[in-house]
């Protein structure tokens, strides 16, 4: 495993307090309207604790950071790494929640939103490189269309970002 330390999701420190913020504002909520009723009881009290607290965690975002030939993400109990420069396939899933499915010849296998690699050019820049080297390598046959796709969309938002930075916008 390389030892040197890459890139991180730099958004996701906020993200995990917005997914506790509305875990403590769920409680909140139904505490309130349990006062406000007069239905208030510690048995409702403490089932409001455990579904607001279930509710942050679904809401907690998986940690996401790279290396020169690793991509990583870290849930709240398992975490899953692929070789960026052993990648086999590249997908994206369409839905409710996009999600990038990366798959490497050693059987990993990590899904991540592509916001996470449009909103840290860092974390982006690592994955295409590791992926440009699946590609010499003659490995990364299918994925190209959805790499393609991302790196427009990484580009458009570092354009975005730089003419607001200067006022051009």
């Amino acid at each position: 495993m390389s030892e040197t330390f890459g890139a991180r999701d730099e958004h996701w420190s906020g993200e995990a307090r917005s997914a506790v913020g509305y875990g403590v504002g769920l409680v909140v909520l139904l505490l309130g309207i349990d006062t406000l009723s007069g239905e208030l009881a510690l048995w409702r009290s403490a089932l409001w604790l455990l579904l607001g607290g279930v509710f942050a965690l679904v809401l907690l975002p998986a940690r996401v950071s790279a290396t020169a030939d690793r991509l990583t993400t870290q849930g709240l109990w398992r975490g899953h790494t692929v070789r960026t420069d052993r990648l086999v396939s590249v997908r994206c899933l369409d839905g409710v929640a996009h999600r990038l499915v990366l798959r490497d010849e050693l059987g990993g296998r990590v899904e991540i939103d592509p916001q996470v690699l449009v909103a840290n050019p860092p974390l982006w820049r690592l994955l295409d490189d590791g992926a440009r080297v699946s590609v010499e390598r003659g490995l990364l046959l299918c994925g190209g269309t959805a790499l393609r796709r991302l790196a427009r969309q990484v580009d458009e938002e570092l354009a975005r970002t730089v003419f607001q930075v200067s006022g051009l916008r």
